[in-house]
């Protein structure tokens, strides 16, 4: 009798332990560190189980099923993004998933050039897709109550990181950015714009082409003012990076006569005045170069001779030829010796 009664509180002993540790061990089976599991919107128990089944989760998803429907998770299916680590127990995987823990996701925004490019980065990173994104970029309803329309949308999107629940409606991916946005653009910012006759929209154009013809921050200004007095005196911009955004022909690496042609509002050489939207999203630096451009009487600017990736500056067509001309003599020397160098190593 007694030897029964310890075998049957062993059995019971055994039959716990093994039930604790399907509870509370180590219940993952991928390989990798953390695995993420994405729920979509209005999914049901069924369809997570599947997923749980199909993305092999979970070694015992019958484990995953029994505890699922004793703590009544069935009910509280919520979506979203959520970040399994390896070695997580069951239990701890069904209570996260029940209180609708999700993981965060970052938005990078470095430097877009099309509401096509923010489309496509918003669809890889959450779950509408970027048909969807590009859909509300599009749509003139959805913009009116940011004062913005389907041109100057993307003045608002400045570089920054922006952070998120992966199941995020459009509308509410663009109202954080366009907080950060309207934070930006202090009275301060808005009056030292105003000062240039400019309003946010129309400075965040004029950097974002700034953005587009250097990297060198000390001469982010300059370049600003030769366009601010080329406005000023009613001439075209005349800037290439918008020849190229008209062609959305980003490798080009001079512009041409050819290209010069093509009929866009964002030619600048075709037409007058600062183009419908910007060319790119500029770095808050930029925008602030914009703002605090020094007064000049530069017309005019060129690469310099050296390869430097600095410009001359020149008040008159005169002084810009001849700054011209060395650089172009300089570039036909590279590019001799560079054919040169190519010709050898083919032989």
């Amino acid at each position: 009798m007694r030897k029964t009664l310890f075998i049957t509180l062993g059995a019971i002993v055994l039959i716990g332990a093994i039930v604790a540790w399907l509870v509370f061990g180590p219940a993952t089976s991928f390989t990798e560190k953390k695995y993420f599991l994405n729920i979509k919107s209005f999914s049901d128990y069924s369809a997570v189980l599947k997923q749980i089944e199909t993305e092999k989760i979970i070694t015992s998803p019958a484990t995953f099923n029994f505890l699922a429907k004793r703590i009544g998770y069935p009910q509280k299916v919520k979506a979203g993004r959520y970040e399994i680590k390896k070695g997580m127990s069951v239990f701890t995987i069904l209570r996260m998933l029940k209180n609708g823990r999700q993981s965060p996701v970052n938005l990078v925004i470095t430097k877009l050039r099309t509401k096509e490019d923010f489309a496509g980065m918003v669809g890889r990173k959450f779950e509408c897709d970027s048909a969807a994104f590009i859909g509300f970029l599009n749509n003139q309803d959805s913009l009116k109550k940011y004062g913005l329309d389907t041109n100057t949308i993307m003045t608002a999107v400045l570089p920054n990181t922006y952070t998120y629940f992966w199941n995020i409606t459009p509308a509410k991916v663009f109202s954080k950015i366009f907080d950060s946005y309207t934070s930006f653009w202090t009275a301060e910012r808005k009056q030292k714009a105003a000062q240039k006759g400019l309003d946010p929209q129309r400075v965040t154009i004029l950097a974002s082409i700034v953005e587009e013809e250097t990297n060198k921050n000390d001469e982010k200004g300059n370049i600003a003012s030769v366009y601010l007095n080329r406005m000023a005196k009613g001439m075209r911009l005349g800037a290439d990076p918008t020849v190229k955004f008209a062609l959305k022909d980003f490798s080009l690496k001079r512009i041409y006569n050819k290209h010069l042609a093509v009929e866009s509002p964002y030619n600048t050489y075709r037409v007058y005045g600062l183009p419908p939207g910007p060319i790119c999203t500029p770095s808050e630096v930029t925008i602030d170069a914009v703002l605090d451009a020094p007064k000049t009487d530069y017309m005019f600017f060129v690469a310099k001779s050296d390869f430097s990736g600095h410009h001359n500056f020149a008040a008159t067509y005169e002084e810009h030829l001849k700054y011209a001309k060395e650089y172009q003599q300089a570039l036909d020397k590279w590019m001799e010796k560079k054919a040169a160098k190519d010709s050898l190593e083919t032989n």
